[in-house]
């Protein structure tokens, strides 16, 4: 069931046999003939474009040969300026190879086995053959919200079915209002088992975030779009406020993927897809921004958008304005990626301020510190688990085990601990430490000193990223995120969550500096001092104070020499 372009050829013969199969009869005339069509003669994958073909020559632009050679080459950075500035037609057919093998590099798990969808489609649903009866969606998705995008009835169907399969193969999507739009956009472009696995690369990738998966990340985002836009669009927000005394710009912000999903005209939706593939949500972010300064600048000039028009329904008025739009995609995503100051880093930063700070609301909610510990007794290692790690460990009893899970973020809590590394099995030397560690995500590395202190550190991000490089091509020193913290277990018990998780305040860059690593040495926190430096013989180290942690030396000597040092990752994640 694989999709295939229209060529020139094709267009007479399919205009005689065009029905509501292929286009939504509503909307026939907003449309030219369907980009795709399925190569099944039951039209199982229908999809219709939502534009016109393009008269007269076409600029010259850059081909998927191009960009999958320089992927290949590791040359991220230059794709995404290619994506950036290349607007191919809506009706170009480089999307229908562009796309998965944007989606495809964000992949994490194997990759899938020819026919592995259908055998899925066929586990949940007991056939292959697409139901004339509506499929009940899973509960993740947001039924408000199941954009079709003039889809036609078969094809909202297949996309039904392709977020159904999405849930049955990844159990641990709780809340994903975004998902569904997403299937029905690349439904135009593809066919249903290619969008599934797009999909798939989207929701399983570890290095950048592309589809929020529970509430809490949902709530997160909105929160961080809503601090971005205090700092970037003063003057809209200000204007808001003042129209509105009343106002709370969080009604407004909720709402936010909306103005761009639900909102902006097709031709803008795929072009800012193009580059959403590739580098992530904050392509989403930086549209947002420039969605609230035009329709600032409008309200200033069209009675359309006047205060009386638009001050009982803010949240509602952008989601109008932005259906009419007053640029074009090109323009729009220039002005999205000309604003500066908001890297990767710092959105970085926001993002899990917002994401720390929510979580420990929702303890001091709850009435009282048990609720930590219920919820993390609850999903304590299994009696075996413990035993094995008896068998395995030795630096941990089994207070001390319980001590450091009740410490452990509360999701992490329901997986069980694995040992990946000790220097007693597999030898003193930081080439295999990295063999055996590098790419699991987060870990727990810990220390025991010839002088029998205990002390270490949950790392919230895969070591790998050592090598991962930034938007110049060049490597960065540090890497992590505030979910990273410093813990000692004897002979005094105590943990050093990161400083920057109390409060707004800007603590400036010595307070982030959370991971670091290379072929000679490992350090974990910094600013004035590091908290864990380790050598390449895992042999030696020293513990200082340091502005990331605000700890004080995890041992009183300073230095230490390490007897046992140890790393547990989790089984699952």
């Amino acid at each position: 069931m694989v999709g295939k372009v229209l060529g020139i050829k094709d267009l007479e013969q399919f205009s005689s046999r065009r029905s509501s199969v292929y286009v939504d009869p509503e909307c026939d005339k907003f449309f030219e003939l369907p980009l795709f069509i399925a190569a099944s003669s039951n039209d199982i994958t229908t999809k219709c474009q939502c534009w016109q073909f393009s008269p007269g020559k076409e600029p010259a632009l850059r081909s998927h040969t191009e960009i999958q050679q320089l992927l290949q080459q590791g040359k991220k950075r230059d794709v995404k300026n290619i994506l950036r500035e290349n607007s191919w037609p809506i009706n170009s057919p480089i999307r229908s190879q562009l796309w998965p093998l944007l989606c495809g590099q964000h992949q994490t798990k194997q990759q899938m086995l020819d026919g592995f969808y259908w055998e899925m489609v066929h586990q949940v649903f007991g056939t292959t053959e697409l139901s004339e009866k509506p499929i009940m969606l899973p509960a993740f998705v947001d039924a408000t919200h199941c954009l079709p995008y003039h889809l036609t009835s078969t094809g909202r169907a297949v996309a039904d079915r392709i977020v159904n399969v999405l849930g049955y193969d990844c159990p641990d999507i709780t809340y994903s209002p975004v998902l569904y739009p997403i299937t029905s956009i690349l439904l135009h472009f593809m066919s249903e088992e290619e969008a599934y696995i797009c999909l798939a690369g989207l929701v399983g990738s570890k290095e950048k975030v592309f589809i929020n998966q529970t509430k809490l990340q949902h709530e997160v985002t909105w929160k961080t779009v809503m601090q971005i836009a205090k700092k970037h669009t003063k003057s809209a927000i200000s204007y808001f406020q003042r129209i509105c005394p009343g106002l709370k710009l969080e009604r407004v912000f909720m709402d936010w993927c909306w103005w761009i999903l639900a909102g902006l005209p097709f031709q803008h939706l795929v072009r800012i897809m193009d580059c959403f593939f590739h580098e992530g949500i904050k392509v989403l972010y930086r549209v947002a921004l420039v969605i609230l300064n035009l329709f600032h600048k409008e309200c200033q000039s069209n009675n359309e958008w006047s205060p009386d028009n638009i001050k009982n329904d803010i949240g509602n008025a952008l989601i109008k304005f932005c259906k009419k739009i007053p640029v074009s995609p090109a323009k729009l995503l220039h002005a999205a990626f000309s604003i500066r100051g908001l890297s990767t880093q710092y959105i970085s930063r926001i993002f899990i301020k917002t994401e720390m700070l929510l979580k420990s609301r929702s303890v001091l909610n709850s009435g009282s510190k048990q609720l930590i510990k219920s919820r993390s007794s609850d999903n304590l290692p299994t009696s075996q688990s413990q035993v094995n790690i008896q068998m395995m460990s030795h630096t941990l009893t089994i207070r001390e085990l319980f001590t450091l899970w009740s410490w452990l973020p509360v999701r992490i809590t329901m997986y069980q601990p694995v040992l990946l590394y000790t220097t007693e099995e597999h030898g003193c030397s930081l080439t295999t430490f990295y063999v055996r560690v590098e790419q699991h995500e987060p870990t727990l590395l810990m220390i025991k000193t010839c002088n029998n202190e205990v002390f270490g550190a949950y790392c919230s991000s895969r070591w790998f990223e050592r090598n991962v490089k930034d938007d110049k091509g060049q490597r960065q020193a540090y890497f992590g995120t505030g979910e990273t913290f410093l813990f000692s277990l004897y002979p005094e018990r105590a943990k050093y969550p990161w400083v920057g998780i109390e409060g707004d305040k800007d603590l400036g860059h010595s307070s982030e500096l959370f991971m670091a690593a290379d072929s000679k040495m490992i350090t974990i926190g910094g600013g004035e001092g590091q908290a864990i430096w380790m050598d390449e013989n895992i042999r030696f180290g020293k513990t200082d104070s340091c502005k990331t942690f605000n700890n004080p030396p995890l041992c009183p000597s300073g230095d230490f020499e390490i007897r046992v040092l140890e790393v547990y990752g989790f089984v699952g994640i």
